[in-house]
C-alpha cells in the first residue's frame, strides 16, 4: 500500500518515525498495545484512516499487545476526537 499521507494534510512541516521509548513515555502504552483511548498525554493532532469506515466493526488495541476491543468507526472518532483522514490507497 502506498502511503499518501502528507505533511500538509496534518499542518506540520515535517513528519518523522519516532521509537518505541517515545511511543511508551508519550501515550502510556508499549508498542503493540497502544490503545486509541487513554493515553497518558494529549496528542495535538489525531487522525482515524477513512478506510476503517468500510467496515462493521474495528478491532482495537486496548492497552496490551494480547488485548483487544471491538468499536466501531463512529464510536472511535467519537471517543478520540480523531480527523478522518485518506492514509493509504
Amino acid at each position: 500500500m502506498e502511503h499518501i499521507l502528507e505533511k500538509s494534510a496534518v499542518k506540520r512541516s515535517e513528519l518523522i518515525r519516532v521509537d518505541a521509548n517515545f511511543v511508551k513515555d508519550f501515550s502510556g502504552f508499549s508498542i503493540g498495545g497502544v490503545s486509541p483511548i487513554g493515553w497518558i498525554n494529549g496528542a495535538d493532532i489525531i487522525l482515524i484512516d477513512e478506510a476503517l469506515n468500510d467496515y462493521d466493526v474495528i478491532w482495537a488495541a486496548a492497552g496490551h499487545p494480547h488485548g483487544v476491543f471491538p468499536t466501531t468507526f463512529g464510536e472511535l472518532s467519537a471517543a478520540t476526537g480523531a480527523q478522518p483522514t485518506c492514509v493509504g490507497e
